[in-house]
């Protein structure tokens, strides 16, 4: 019986180069597809065993090569779930992702990193996700986009074109990076403080909040709506997590309040911010999706 013979050690070398060098690429796109840090540390890894035993003698392309087996993969993890996350308890928010130790992942435009457009993202199918993500944040030709896909370049073009309009037509107006960070600052300020008041005057009139905790008591399961619910709910994280310490982090490459109370992380919160105020709070309280937050900030030394 044929047993597949390991790799010398100057092809094993060469292979494992060739991955390093596209591996934050390949971590984004699957990100930006799952919306989940340990998901798409499987895919990842997933990928990375396969390019062992692929024949790399034939591939023309190493980097594109290894972004389609990622897409597919992913593509296929995004459909299972799916039906997983029908049966999540509470509003379900992506797992944040620790930016600030490997710019690499959002440096591609940035585009559908935010956790508010992943959210939006999720909406729609895995297909349609994909061929966004591969085309607005990482820039593939349709050509390209349509091999990865398996599909034609004219279908690839109209998917791309409905994905973006689907998400113009929900993204908020945006506001410049001075503006977001001054709101975002007094919103941590008045959190820390638990000032209802100073709450309020920097959120928006029809200000919506998430929160992620997937069945934990005391968590809202449901939306909140309007610049009192969420102010006063917001301020109550004071009694919620009593001896918590209020930081700011990077996390889905925008700044976002970290809450940490005996040496864990207990939330992570991120905002969304237009002219007339801050209209997204985005509350992650669920621990395993804490953890892979924190995880996420070693994936530049956890190498294969």
């Amino acid at each position: 019986m044929d047993q597949q013979r390991p790799l010398p050690d100057d092809a094993l070398d060469a292979a494992a180069d060739a991955f390093e060098q596209v591996r934050p690429r390949l971590f984004g796109i699957a990100y930006r597809i799952l919306g989940s840090v340990t998901e798409s540390e499987d895919v990842v890894q997933d990928v990375w065993v396969r390019w062992q035993g692929a024949d790399r003698s034939a591939v023309l392309d190493q980097g594109a090569f290894l972004a389609k087996i990622t897409t597919r993969l992913a593509i296929n993890v995004a459909r299972s779930a799916r039906v997983r996350r029908e049966a999540y308890v509470g509003p379900w928010l992506p797992e944040p992702v620790d930016t600030s130790v490997d710019p690499q992942v959002g440096a591609e435009r940035g585009e559908a990193l935010e956790l508010a457009v992943l959210l939006i993202l999720e909406r729609l199918n895995p297909v349609e996700r994909a061929a966004y993500v591969l085309r607005e944040a990482f820039d593939y030709a349709y050509d390209e986009i349509a091999s990865m896909l398996e599909l034609s370049q004219a279908n690839t073009r109209q998917i791309v074109s409905r994905a973006r309009k689907r998400l113009s037509a929900e993204r908020r107006e945006p506001v410049d990076t001075a503006q977001h960070r001054r709101l975002f600052d007094a919103f941590v300020a008045a959190a820390r403080d638990g000032d209802v008041a100073a709450l309020e005057s920097v959120l928006s009139a029809d200000v919506v909040a998430y929160a992620d905790g997937n069945g934990m008591r005391g968590v809202a399961r449901l939306e909140l709506v309007g610049p009192t619910r969420v102010a006063r709910v917001t301020a109550f994280a004071h009694t919620f997590f009593p001896a918590a310490e209020y930081g700011v982090v990077e996390a889905n490459g925008q700044p976002s309040l970290l809450l940490m109370q005996g040496g864990a992380a207990v939330a992570l919160v991120s905002v969304t911010v237009r002219p007339d105020g801050i209209d997204g709070l985005y509350w992650v309280l669920a621990p395993e999706k804490l953890r892979a937050y924190e995880r996420s900030a070693r994936r530049v030394t956890d190498r294969p």
